[in-house]
Order: C-alpha cells, then structure tokens, then sequence
C-alpha cells in the first residue's frame, strides 16, 4: 500500500513537474518572439521600449519636465519638456501658456516650434489662432504642418482667410492641406465654402475627401466629389438657408483598436483622444457630429 502511495505521488509531480516546463517553454518562446521583433526594429527601438517602460514607472515630474522645457542647451531636452507640459492636465497653467506663445513667436528650432504650437492650441485663446497662422508661411513644412493641424483646435473666424488661401495652393505639401481643409470646416462662410468646392477638383483624392467632409459640416448636405452639383446648390439656396443645417464641428483625434502587441507593451498601453469642440467656440445647445443627432452633446475641453 506504501509502495501504491508512493507511486501516485510520483506521478502527481512528474506530471507538475511536465506541466510547469510546458509553462517555461511558452514564456522562453514568447520572450524570444519578443526579443526578435526588437532587434529586428533595430538596438535604437529597444532602448527606446525600455525607456519608455521606464518613464511610466516613473514618470518625469512637473519640475523636471519645466526643466526640460527651458533647456536651451539641448533643442531635443526643450522639445520633451514642451510635449510633457502640452500633453499633461496642468499644462493649461499661464506660466506655461506664456513659454509655449514665447517659442511659437521666436523659436527656430522646427521640432521645438511644433511642439510648442500643438501645446498653444490645446489651452490658447481664440487670438493665439492668429500667431499661429502665421507659422503657415514657414519655411519648414514641419512647422507649416503643425500650424494646420493647430488652427484645427482654436476657433478665430479672423484666421479663415488664411487657412483656405494656403489650402488652395497645390504647390503646398498634401498632408498640410489635408489638414487645412479639415480646419476650415469650421467657418461656414461664403469664403471658406468656395474655397472647398474648388479643392474638390484638387487631383489628390485625400484633399477632396477632407474638403468634401468639411462641406458636409458647414452646409448638413452631401453632394458628393462634383464641384458643379455644390455650386448649383449654392446659387439657388437663399443666403440666409445656406449654413442653417450645418452640423457643428469637432477637431479630429486619432483613434484605432487595440491589438495583440499593444497589450504585449503592457506598461504603455495607447490612450486615445475623444474629438471635442476649439478653444472659443460657445458649447450651449451644440451637437458633436461623432454622435446620433438626438443624443445630447457633452463638451470636450481641448487639453488632454
């Protein structure tokens, strides 16, 4: 009877033994899938994982990202700094919103401007649209880039003119008008209105779809890519029904599902930004466009 114990309990940690080097192996083979993928992303993208892994461990603080910020030793330290207090809840303080209006005004560095333009337009006042329309006219399609993507975020109908006048250039970049086009659906006027019917004939597919969208915002109809159909509509609409039916706007944020790999990373999971109304556009009795016309609309500030 000794021996049968003996025996059965032999087996039990033969087979926990088997079952616990099954579990070894898996973690060896994922851990080796892992570590190929990285190093086929190269020895940069694994420092860079670790790195990450640690800034969210521990987190650069409010002082050492202030710090960063005004580093102006190190353009690469000035840019972290700007994208840490752009990105974060108490970035919106008026020490920092004066250093972001500061570099958007003098800065030369074109990473460090951009950043610092997509902070303004996160917690600027309608007037900051007008310093940042200004970075259209750089000379670095970076910086021209942010700018259009900025205004998208700070409502001034005194930057409109502007914004489609830049769009309507087809020497410019395509993602810069893209951008643009976007934009200017927020400003349903006569001007921004036939300055999209003519970049529906634009011949880069991704520039009429933005300005055919932007159209469908400002005027609540959809008469798809044909430039003739919209102008007829707008020589026999009576001025004052054009834009009554147009839907509100919403700057865009980018959004997608979550993966496999993204949870792999399990310590920088992505978080997306909900779309939400510009810096200066009045949010009583409005409606979100993302949602069903009968719900009821709640405002999303434009920081983070």
């Amino acid at each position: 009877m000794q021996r049968d114990d003996h025996t059965f309990c032999l087996r039990i940690r033969k087979t926990c033994d088997a079952f616990c080097a099954r579990i070894l192996r898996s973690q060896v083979i994922l851990a080796g899938v892992i570590v190929s993928g990285a190093l086929l992303c190269g020895c940069d993208t694994i420092g860079s994982d670790f790195g990450s892994m640690g800034d969210v461990i521990s987190p650069p603080s409010p002082t050492e990202a202030a710090q960063w910020a005004v580093d102006t030793t190190d353009s690469e330290n000035m840019r972290r700094g700007v994208v840490l207090l752009g990105t974060s809840s108490f970035g919106g303080v008026d020490a920092y919103i004066k250093l972001y209006r500061f570099y958007v005004k003098d800065m030369k560095d074109p990473l460090v401007l951009g950043a610092a333009i997509a902070a303004l337009s996160r917690f600027g006042i309608p007037e900051d649209a007008v310093l940042i329309a200004e970075k259209l006219n750089s000379e670095s399609p970076y910086v021209r880039l942010s700018a259009a993507i900025g205004l998208q975020r700070i409502y001034n109908p005194s930057v409109s003119q502007a914004m489609w006048v830049k769009m309507q250039d087809e020497t410019e970049a395509q993602e810069t008008r893209v951008e643009l086009a976007i934009g200017v659906g927020q400003y349903p006027d006569d001007g921004s209105f036939q300055a999209l019917v003519t970049v529906l004939d634009h011949s880069e597919l991704t520039v009429n779809l933005a300005a055919l969208e932007s159209l469908r915002i400002m005027t609540g109809n959809d008469l798809g890519l044909d430039r003739s159909r919209w102008l007829g509509w707008y020589n026999t609409t009576p001025v004052e029904m054009r834009f009554r039916t147009q839907n509100y706007y919403l700057y865009p944020t980018f959004q997608r599902h979550l993966g496999f790999w993204d949870y792999v990373i399990f310590w920088d999971i992505p978080k997306f930004e909900t779309p939400g109304l510009p810096n200066g556009i009045a949010a009583s009795g409005s409606r979100k466009t993302y949602q069903d016309p009968a719900s009821p609309a709640a405002t999303t500030p434009s920081g983070p």
